[in-house]
């Protein structure tokens, strides 16, 4: 069964090309199933990964099943890029208040949003193997990519 097409990550520069690699790789095929899991996963954010990792792990059949990119919305969009914008605005405090602790600047902070959002990338981009198709695979997992459209089946997108 194919995985079919990975979701659309823009801009697909580097970094979102290796987030995509790891995370719904396109030349993914899901596996057949073989017998009966003793958990399945359906999503495969923070809980849904600690959970498959850590059945595989005390030996249990696993499958995750995951219809968009694995780490869910923390990795892909909340947690890690909000994070990584945060520091990049602290930074710019930062200099602003440099004065106050008797440093003098001559030029005032500019913010090169392209460079933040760059900068974003390549940190999610690094953390993604950790969440990747490929360490689950790994772990003993059964990742299949694609939706449930009834109790038994998968729906490759």
């Amino acid at each position: 069964m194919k995985a079919d097409t990975a979701p659309q990550v823009l801009p697909m520069d580097q970094y979102n090309s290796v987030l995509v690699g790891n995370l719904h790789p396109p030349e993914w095929r899901n596996p057949e199933p073989s017998g009966r899991y003793d958990l399945v996963v359906i999503g495969a954010g923070t809980a849904g990964l600690v959970t498959a990792a850590g059945a595989a792990g005390l030996g249990a059949r696993v499958a995750l099943v995951e219809k968009y990119l694995l780490g869910g919305d923390c990795l892909n969009v909340g947690c890690v890029p909000s994070k990584s914008i945060i520091r990049s605005s602290r930074a710019v405090a930062d200099i602003s208040a440099a004065a106050g602790f008797g440093v003098n600047l001559n030029d005032t902070a500019e913010v090169n949003f392209p460079a933040v959002m760059e900068r974003m990338r390549r940190l999610r981009s690094g953390l993604s193997y950790h969440d990747s198709v490929k360490r689950f695979k790994d772990l003993g997992v059964d990742v299949f990519l694609g939706g449930l459209n009834s109790p038994d089946r998968i729906l490759s997108l």
